[in-house]
C-alpha cells in the first residue's frame, strides 16, 4: 500500500505541466518566523525586531521581512509545483504594503509560458493578505525537471526560540505608565546584589535605598564600574544591622518594598518576622516564584520554594491565597491552580493527596478565593493537555496551569531551579504575606533577575497604595 501522499514530495515534469496550470501554499506570520529569518539571515533591521523602534516607525509596529514572503514562492517552486529537481533562472518580485505579525498570505504561482528547447518555464507569482490586498507580485523563470522524482519528505526538527531578552523586557513592560517604588536593599556587598537594584532603577521600577557597610558597597561599585550617583545610602556596621535597619524603613513607611542583597536569608527573614519590630501580618508569609519557561505558552507561578520547609494543611491555605493574590496584581482574574503531587489520584499514603483534595474542597467552600484548584496533580498533568487527556483527567486547570502549588521547599526548589537551569526559565520571586514585598533571590542570581523581581514587587506596591486609598 501506498504511503499517504503528504509523507513525500513529489514533482511535476516539464511535460506534465500546462500554460494556466497553477499551486498555491498558504502560511501565516507568527513573532517566531520574524526572528528566525533575522537569525539565518543576520537582517536585524530594526523595523523587524525592535518593538520600541517600530512603534515609531511608518507602520506603527514590528513587520516581517518583505524577503520572507518571496522564500515562501521559493517554497512552492522547489517543492511541489513543479518540485524537486526545479532549477531557478531568475525571480522578479514588487513589494505592494508590509506583512504584519498574524497576517496570512496565500501564494499561487501560475504558468504562463513553457519554452521546449531548454525546457523553461515562466510563472505569474502572487501574494494576496487575509483581506484578499496584494502584498507581492512577480514573475520567476525556472527550469522545470524532465524526470519524475519522488522522495519521502525531510520531517525537521522543531525550533524554539528563546530570547531571553525580549522576554525580560516584555516582563519590564506589565509595570509600564507606574512611579518607582522606594526600596530597601539590605546589605548590598558583591556585585550582582548591587547592580540588579541599579538596574532596576534605570529601569525605573524602584528607587534604591542601599542599607550597609557604606565603603564596602563604594568599593564593589568602583570594582563594577556602577554609578551610585544620587543613590541613597544609609551606613551600617554589619549585615545583621542592614536587616534590621531594612526592616525599620518598612515598618515607618518610608520604602515600599524590601530586597535582599549579600546576607543570608535567615539574617533578613528573621527580622521581617519579628515579634518585636517585623512585619508580620495575619496572613503567612510565603514565597512564589514567576518563571517565564520558553515552551510554556504563559508566566508560571511556583509556591513555596522558599520559606515553608514541609507546610501544613492550614499553611497552604494562606500559601495558595497569596499566590492567588498575586495573579490578580498581574492581571489575571481567575487563576488556574495546580496542587501538586506524584500522582493525580488521593491516597492515604502520601500526605500531599490528602492535603491536595481538602484544599480543592476548601476552595469550594470559600476558605480560599479568587481561583480555580484542583489536584492532586502530577507535574505533568499540570502543565501538558496531552499528558492529563492520556490519563484522564477531566480538568479547567490540568494542563494549562497558572500557578503550581507543591508540597514541600525540597521539590518546589528542585521544580524551580531545574526550570531555570535546564529550560532557560527567566525567573523572578518575591516574599508575600508581610506588609511589604520583599525581593528575596539566591545569591547566585543575576542582576537581571533581581531587577526583574523588582517588577513584581512595584506592582504589589502599587495595588497595596490604592488599598489604601480606597
Amino acid at each position: 500500500m501506498d504511503r499517504n501522499v503528504t509523507d513525500f514530495i513529489q514533482n511535476r515534469t516539464f511535460d506534465e505541466i500546462q500554460v494556466g496550470d497553477r499551486a498555491q501554499l498558504v502560511r501565516t506570520l507568527r513573532p517566531d518566523d520574524i526572528h528566525l529569518f533575522a537569525i539565518m539571515s543576520g537582517d536585524v533591521n530594526p523595523t523587524h525586531v525592535d518593538t520600541e523602534f517600530a512603534r515609531s516607525s511608518q507602520f506603527r509596529e514590528v513587520v516581517g521581512h518583505s524577503m520572507w514572503g518571496s522564500t515562501l514562492i521559493s517554497t512552492i517552486l522547489g517543492t511541489e509545483f513543479p518540485g524537486p529537481g526545479t532549477v531557478y533562472v531568475s525571480q522578479g518580485l514588487n513589494f505592494h504594503r508590509p506583512i504584519t505579525i498574524g497576517d496570512t498570505l496565500t501564494i499561487t504561482v501560475t504558468c504562463r509560458e513553457k519554452f521546449e528547447h531548454n525546457h523553461h518555464i515562466v510563472l505569474d507569482c502572487l501574494a494576496l493578505n487575509q483581506d484578499g490586498l496584494k502584498v507581492i507580485d512577480g514573475v520567476a523563470e525556472v527550469q522545470a525537471p524532465t524526470e519524475k522524482i519522488k522522495r519521502a519528505r525531510i520531517h525537521l526538527p522543531e525550533v524554539t526560540i528563546s530570547d531571553r531578552e525580549l522576554r525580560y523586557g516584555h516582563l519590564l513592560s506589565i509595570t509600564a505608565g507606574k512611579a518607582p517604588i522606594p526600596i530597601a536593599v539590605a546589605h548590598p556587598c558583591d556585585a550582582e546584589s548591587l547592580r540588579g537594584p541599579i538596574q532596576a532603577a534605570q529601569a525605573g521600577l524602584v528607587i534604591p535605598v542601599l542599607v550597609g557597610p557604606e565603603t564596602k558597597i563604594r568599593a564593589v561599585a568602583e570594582q563594577e564600574g556602577i554609578d551610585l550617583h544620587g543613590v541613597r545610602i544609609i551606613d551600617v556596621a554589619h549585615s545583621h544591622e542592614a536587616a534590621e535597619t531594612a526592616v525599620t524603613l518598612a515598618r515607618e513607611g518610608q520604602v515600599e518594598a524590601l530586597m535582599k542583597g549579600s546576607l543570608h536569608t535567615d539574617e533578613l527573614m528573621s527580622a521581617v518576622i519579628s515579634k518585636a519590630g517585623g512585619l508580620r501580618t495575619s496572613r503567612r508569609i510565603s514565597h512564589v516564584f514567576m518563571a517565564d519557561v520558553p515552551t510554556y505558552p504563559h508566566p508560571l507561578l511556583i509556591t513555596d520554594a522558599a520559606i515553608n520547609i514541609e507546610p501544613t494543611l492550614e499553611d497552604k491555605v494562606d500559601i495558595i491565597q497569596n499566590a492567588i493574590d498575586l495573579a490578580h496584581v498581574m492581571g489575571l482574574p481567575e487563576p488556574k491552580v495546580a496542587i501538586l503531587s506524584a500522582v493525580e489520584t488521593v491516597t492515604s499514603k502520601i500526605r500531599s493527596t490528602i492535603d491536595a483534595a481538602a484544599l480543592c474542597k476548601m476552595a469550594d467552600r470559600g476558605q480560599i478565593k479568587g481561583g480555580l484548584l484542583d489536584g492532586p496533580l502530577a507535574f505533568d498533568n499540570a502543565v501538558s493537555l496531552v499528558a492529563a487527556k492520556t490519563k484522564g483527567i477531566r480538568s479547567l486547570v490540568a494542563g494549562n496551569a497558572d500557578i503550581l502549588v507543591v508540597p514541600d521547599l525540597e521539590s518546589g526548589n528542585m521544580v524551580a531551579k531545574q526550570l531555570e537551569y535546564l529550560a532557560n526559565a527567566l525567573m523572578a520571586g518575591v516574599v508575600l504575606g508581610a506588609r511589604v514585598p520583599i525581593v528575596l533571590t539566591s545569591r547566585a542570581d543575576t542582576a537581571e533577575t533581581r531587577a526583574a523581581s523588582c517588577a513584581i514587587a512595584q506592582l504589589i506596591a502599587h495595588k497595596k497604595r490604592e488599598a489604601r486609598l480606597a
